[in-house]
This record gives C-alpha cells, sequence and structure tokens, in this order.
C-alpha cells in the first residue's frame, strides 16, 4: 500500500500468552497482539485503510508483519529497533473462571492448569504499574520521529494507551494537521489528580477523549462522583467528545457540541476472552465516527466491535464472523440506545 491511509493507529504490539477461562478454549502461547493490533481489528470491522505505528525488536517474527499486510494495513510506520534496551514485548494474562484477569504469578497459572510453562516466558516479569513513571518514555512506546511523513496529515488518528511523554507528543505531531480528528485513549498510570496541569495541555490538540470508567473515577478522585459532570469539565479543555467506556455497562457519551448525552448498552454477547476489547472499541468508534460524523453512531460502531472482539481470541477474531452480522448488531444496538 503506497496511498495515504484513511486512518492512522497508534500504539504498542504484543506477544501475547493468554491462558483462558479454564473449559473456554485453548491457551494462546506466543501470538501477535497488543493495543495497536486490537484496535486495528475493531476499526477493519468497517473499514481496513489503516496505516499503523508502532515498535517491535530484531526478535518480532516477520511472519506477524507481512500478515498485517495481507490484511490490507499499512505497516510503513512499524519500526523495528536494531538495539532494544529493556524492550520486553511479552504480555501475560490468565483469566479465572469469572473472567478476571491476573498479569502475575505466571508459573503457578500454568501448574494450576497442569500446563507445561513455555521457555520462551523464562525471565519474564509482570509489569508493575507503580513502579513506572508515566513521565519517562518506555522503550516499547512508538515515538513522533517514527511517524512516517505520509502519516502526518491524515484525516483520523487513533492514540492507544502508553506513556505520557510518548503519548503528548504524538499529539503535538497531529494536531497540526487542517480538520484533523485525533482520538486518545489515555494510560491507567497518569490518571490522578496529580496529572491534570499536564493533561489539561495535551486534551488541547483532542478531538476524542475515551477513558474507561475507573480511569475517569482516579483523575477525578476527591473531587465529584458524577461522571457527566467529570465528562462535561473534561470537555472544557479542548476534546469534543468524550467517551466513558464502563464494560458490561456500555458507554457514556458527551457531546460538547450540542451539550448531548448518549447512552449506549453493551451489546449481549457470549463472553469467550476480553483481551483488548477497549481497544477494539476504539478502533471501531473512529470508523463510526469517519463513516457518519456522528457520536452516537460512532459509539454504536464501536460497541458492536466490542461485541465481535469479546466472543474469541486474537485481535481479529472480529473479521472472521459471518457476513453481515456486524450491521445486524449495530441495528439492534440503535434501537436500545437514549439520549439522556
Amino acid at each position: 500500500m503506497t496511498t495515504q491511509p484513511t486512518f492512522v493507529i497508534v500504539g504498542k504490539l504484543n506477544r501475547e500468552y493468554i491462558l483462558p477461562p479454564p473449559g473456554l478454549g485453548h491457551p494462546l502461547l506466543d501470538t501477535p497482539g497488543g493495543s495497536l493490533l486490537y484496535a486495528a481489528g475493531g476499526l477493519a470491522v468497517w473499514d481496513q485503510a489503516a496505516g499503523l505505528v508502532g515498535r517491535v525488536g530484531e526478535d518480532y517474527p516477520h511472519q506477524w508483519l507481512r500478515d498485517l499486510d495481507a490484511r490490507g494495513f499499512d505497516t510503513r510506520g512499524i519500526l523495528t529497533v536494531r538495539d532494544p534496551q529493556n524492550m520486553d514485548l511479552r504480555a501475560f494474562v490468565a483469566y479465572n473462571e469469572t473472567h478476571e484477569r491476573s498479569q502475575s504469578n505466571v508459573v503457578s497459572h500454568f501448574a494450576r492448569r497442569q500446563l507445561t510453562f513455555p521457555k520462551s516466558l523464562l525471565g519474564y516479569q509482570a509489569p508493575d504499574p507503580l513502579r513506572k513513571d508515566s513521565r519517562k518514555p518506555e522503550p516499547a512506546s512508538p515515538a513522533a520521529l517514527d511517524v512516517p511523513k505520509e502519516y502526518w496529515n491524515v484525516r483520523y488518528v487513533h492514540l492507544c494507551p502508553f506513556d505520557f511523554v510518548s503519548q503528548s507528543q504524538m499529539v503535538s505531531l497531529f494536531k497540526g494537521g487542517s480538520n484533523q480528528t485525533v482520538s486518545l485513549d489515555p494510560s491507567a498510570g497518569y490518571m490522578m489528580p496529580g496529572f491534570w496541569r499536564e493533561l489539561r495541555l495535551v486534551l488541547q490538540g483532542v478531538t476524542v477523549f475515551l477513558p474507561s470508567e475507573e480511569e475517569m473515577r482516579a483523575l477525578f478522585w476527591g473531587e465529584t462522583n458524577d461522571l457527566w459532570e467529570m465528562a462535561r469539565k473534561t470537555s472544557e479543555y479542548g476534546p469534543q467528545i468524550v467517551v466513558i467506556k464502563r464494560g458490561t455497562h456500555g458507554q457514556m457519551i458527551y457531546d460538547a457540541a450540542g451539550n448531548h448525552r448518549y447512552e449506549v448498552p453493551a451489546y449481549s454477547a457470549r463472553v469467550a476472552d476480553m483481551t483488548g476489547i477497549g481497544d477494539a472499541y476504539c478502533g471501531g468508534f473512529l470508523a463510526g465516527l469517519q463513516i457518519t460524523n456522528d457520536p452516537l453512531m460512532a459509539g454504536l460502531h464501536g460497541s458492536v466491535s466490542a461485541s465481535l472482539k469479546i466472543e474469541g481470541s486474537g485481535p481479529f477474531y472480529p473479521l472472521d464472523v459471518m457476513p453481515g452480522l456486524a450491521e445486524a448488531r449495530l441495528r439492534s444496538l440503535k434501537d436500545r440506545s437514549r439520549q439522556v
């Protein structure tokens, strides 16, 4: 693909190790994942013209990148780092019977399920969010210098969660484009009252802000418990649309331009693998916004993408479902959404 893509998605790539709930599917050991791919999969339910920006080491399987090309994605923005100091792309998650996730005690999870511990996970250490300094760029985070010039003026850009410094540099890079839509899914590591000053500056270049309910409550801790009030206050610093992702409770969408408030229910889907559903939602939302230019319809597209992802494993499971299923779910959700 040599033409300018319609969308650009910026995020992290992982080598995933997923243990599903007992009795639900087979373990996934060293498979492609990461927020970048899950967002791309959610977007590709509706449109596959996306350029991808991320970082990998030289040991990242080349076939995985060729597979992305084969799916129609533009991978010019995926940089292979020649000297990847401290860049460990491995990511582990285990789910229990109630779909609660655990990323620690890796060896014990395999032992408990009587599974052979994979040699490729030797030396793996679970990320400790309390030890992360969101004001320092992480080795695996994409950098503004990684972005090909052909992407700079792309109309629709989504930034997946990664460290604050790298995200803020990306916002500075893209917000200069004329009539450019930038959506931002924040990282939980900086969604706290002490980051408000820095975050407000970044939000000036953001069109759509997509935090989870937990992240939003952490940011406004001690100030207010009203989610709509949080959305309104956030919009004062730049975002035209604020989407609060609430898991099984659906989403709250605040459209600042018209002071409209919408509630979108989560589609009642069969839960198989919850990995990446928030990213899939964000990808679907951006595609829906490009298609309809309507915040509510964008939310419905995002909700459908998330509902397809949750029913199977892997970032591109939503693309392998029965033809017409996404459109049918879109019609169903439209009837159940409401303005408040």
